[in-house]
Parts: structure tokens; C-alpha cells; sequence
């Protein structure tokens, strides 16, 4: 099986430098059929599954937010209806390293584009994202070089320049010190810059690391996505964690975007340092799970008394 079906020379030159757009292969594997993600979903463990839904702008107590979801009552079956319904999203984190079919597939997908664009440096994670035909995924940035394959459905990507305007030193740090948001503040005005693609089935999506984007359904919609790390998001990661830390701990209003290389490296070596010593600060707050997936409701979401994740 084919996965890199139209990659070129000129996509290699670009790769992890600008945005670039290639054709996959991955539904031939059979892996991403209703049934097969049915059986997935019945066998991943369940600390490693986030169901959750994007409240409408009205809702009384979470308008216009990402919520998470207790599904532990709700089998494979159920939970694919719910993301075929309205607003459910699944992410099923790790599934491509823990399962040995799709371990075997994330293998030939990396392994095809490291001989192809000769980086052999790849130790991939990957997850598979279904989500409901008006499913958002809200604006924000991944802290690893991250690869968007889609197999299934339609979503409108939305990738926004690397510049203060779209995201700012303070709010990258924040996303650094935070185990579980890396949103950013958004106003729809950034869409006029953004660079924006309607993603169909066999199509893939890189971008530069770090670049600011969101992603709207137009349909019920598969995706695979892939993340890994590179000694330069390593670093800078790191040197972005130093500043974190002297803004947090010592009110010194320090940015990257106006350090110097040198100043750069020495940074990244004592976010390192402050990271393993537990010294940076942990701004993570606690994860609520404020709805229940529910097979008598239309929605399948359900509201319940909030408690912290414990699963």
C-alpha cells in the first residue's frame, strides 16, 4: 500500500518550513471503517479516550466551551453515533502506538516520509480524532511538529501566520505550563489573513511548528493526527518555558520574539534545567467533566454535576 501517493522533491524543500498539502493513502488500510472504529474504540483504554463537546454560544452555565465528557457507560457502537450526531468529538490519544495494526501502519506512514524527505529523526505519536458534522476545534497551536491525515469527511482548516498578532509570547507560554489547553485568544478578524483549505478524504496537512490554526467540520469526519519532536521545537519549547517562568515567579517581562540566538540556547538549557528540577510553573487547572454521552438524547449530551476527571 501506497501512503505518500503525489509527494515531489518540492514538497520535501518545503516540509516543516511552510504549509504543505499531499495525498495519502491510509483507507486502504481498512482500519478506519465504522466497524473497525467500533472494535477501537470497545478495546483503547479508557484513560487514554477524551470525548468531549463545544457548547453553543447560549448555554447558560458553558457558552463557548470545550467540554469533556463522561462516556464510560457507552460502548464503541454508542459512542460513533454520538460523534455522527451533532457536537461530539473523540479523541483517541496514542491509539496508532498501542494497537499493532495501526503501530504498523503510523510505522509505514513515517517510515515513507523519512525516505522521502530523508529526516530520519521521526518518533511519532498518533491519535484519531472522529467528530460530529458541526464539530470546532477552537484556535489554538501544538507544542510538537504535528501532521493533520485526513481519511474520512469533509473540515475547513484554518492556519494563521507565526507572528505576535496571531500568537503572542505570553500566550504560548501559558499554553507551555498548562498539561491540558494550548488554545490562544482569537477574534474572527484573524481569518483574513489565515490561510484556509477545505480538507477531503486522502488529503494531508503540514504546517510550520507552532503556527496558529482551528478547524470547522462540514461533515462527520475521520482524521489521524500525527505529532513528533524535533531538536529545534525542543529547544525552543524550552527556552519559551525560561520565559514562563521569570514572568510567572518574578514579574520580568522577557520575549522571545526579541531574544538573540545566544540568548536563545542558554534559555532553552535552563528551561531544561528548571523543567526536570520542577521549578516551572503548572497552571493546569482541574478536569471537569460537566456532560455525560446519553443514547436518549438526540444530542447525546447530557449535562451532570461537574467532577474532576478521574478516568
Amino acid at each position: 500500500m501506497d501512503i505518500l501517493t503525489d509527494w515531489t522533491a518540492e514538497k520535501s524543500d518545503k516540509f516543516q518550513k511552510e504549509i504543505v498539502l499531499f495525498q495519502h493513502g491510509l483507507e486502504q488500510s481498512g482500519l478506519f471503517t465504522d466497524d473497525a472504529l467500533i472494535e477501537l474504540m470497545d478495546k483503547h483504554p479508557a484513560n487514554q479516550i477524551d470525548v468531549c463537546t463545544m457548547s453553543d454560544p447560549d448555554h447558560p452555565i458553558y457558552p463557548n466551551h470545550f467540554r469533556t465528557g463522561d462516556f464510560r457507560d457507552a460502548g464503541g457502537k454508542v459512542l460513533l453515533k454520538a460523534a455522527q450526531a451533532e457536537r461530539v468529538f473523540i479523541n483517541l490519544r496514542k491509539v496508532m502506538n498501542m494497537h499493532p495494526e495501526y503501530k504498523a501502519l503510523l510505522e509505514k506512514m513515517y517510515g515513507d516520509l523519512a525516505a522521502k524527505t530523508g529526516n530520519r529523526t521521526f518518533n511519532a505519536h498518533g491519535g484519531i480524532l472522529i467528530s460530529s458534522p458541526i464539530s470546532q476545534t477552537p484556535y489554538h497551536f501544538d507544542k510538537t511538529e504535528t501532521i493533520l491525515w485526513h481519511v474520512r469527511g469533509v473540515k475547513s482548516v484554518y492556519i494563521y501566520p507565526r507572528t505576535q498578532k496571531f500568537i503572542p509570547d505570553h500566550a504560548y507560554e501559558a499554553a507551555l505550563t498548562d498539561n491540558l489547553k494550548d488554545d490562544l485568544p482569537y477574534t474572527r478578524k484573524f481569518d483574513q489573513e489565515a490561510f484556509i483549505h477545505d480538507l477531503q478524504p486522502g488529503e494531508a496537512i503540514s504546517w510550520p511548528h507552532a503556527s496558529p490554526h482551528r478547524v470547522d467540520n462540514k461533515t462527520f469526519c475521520v482524521s489521524v493526527t500525527t505529532e513528533y519532536s524535533t531538536r529545534a521545537t525542543g529547544m525552543k519549547n524550552a527556552a519559551m518555558l525560561t520565559n514562563a517562568t521569570l514572568r510567572h515567579r518574578f514579574g520580568i517581562d522577557t520575549s522571545y520574539a526579541v531574544d538573540g540566538k545566544t540568548t536563545r540556547y542558554m534559555k532553552s538549557i535552563f528551561g531544561r534545567v528548571m523543567k526536570k528540577a520542577k521549578f516551572t510553573p503548572d497552571t493546569t487547572d482541574p478536569d471537569l467533566v460537566t456532560f455525560k454521552i446519553d443514547p436518549s438524547n438526540p444530542a447525546f449530551v447530557t449535562d451532570i454535576e461537574p467532577f474532576e476527571r478521574n478516568f
